[in-house]
């Protein structure tokens, strides 16, 4: 496992109003250890899983989706083997955007757009027309819908396999029963520690 790389970018001595950056995983799966900053942070899955611990929960980015990130918000990444992803940073003020995390659905040109940030070399990031992609992007992404795809953390090591498992992609089984087998107690008992630690039950 490796760590995220951004070429030596450093979000926090940076004032454009967007930047973005796509990442290929390789063979590795790659991660980030828990930080923050202070631009917020967009991170859109191009292929394979990503999740994001934020807040105590994971949030899931299928692709076509992203996961969006307030600025000071503390979180940490994992991308799996052979995943693409884009990572878009935003200033604070240069457009209004959800004050918590949330999952968007994102529109084919909105993909395009943080596609097109992503290619800009440094030169060109400061190009008019940079300027006028941004201004493009910043008019669509407030309208994306929103959506909640994240489950509850817990210190609890058989709730918290279970959330990796699912958050790692679709597992082969995922009935209650089949989830009890694996850990070697009844339903009722697995069902009841799911209550108890997240608050919500199992078909929630």
């Amino acid at each position: 496992m490796h760590r995220l790389n951004l070429n030596g970018y450093e979000p926090d001595r940076h004032h454009e109003a967007a930047v973005a950056f796509c990442i290929h995983a390789g063979t590795d799966e790659l991660t980030s250890p828990v930080h923050q900053h202070r631009k917020g942070q967009l991170i859109l899955a191009l292929h394979g899983a990503i999740t994001c611990t934020v807040e105590n929960a994971l949030w899931m980015v299928p692709p076509q989706y992203a996961v969006w990130i307030p600025g000071g918000v503390e979180h940490s990444n994992q991308v799996t083997a052979n995943a693409e992803l884009c990572f878009l940073f935003i200033e604070p003020s240069a457009v209004t955007m959800p004050t918590t995390c949330c999952t968007l659905k994102i529109s084919p040109l909105c993909r395009e757009l943080i596609l097109t940030l992503a290619n800009r070399t440094t030169t060109q990031r400061a190009e008019p027309m940079t300027r006028r992609l941004i201004q493009v992007l910043f008019d669509e992404l407030p309208q994306q819908p929103q959506q909640q795809l994240h489950l509850p953390v817990s210190s609890h090591p058989k709730i918290r396999t279970m959330v990796e498992m699912m958050a790692k992609g679709p597992v082969e089984w995922g009935s209650l029963g089949q989830w009890a087998g694996f850990f070697a107690m009844s339903e009722r008992n697995l069902a009841r520690l799911i209550v108890k630690e997240t608050g919500l039950s199992f078909r929630q």
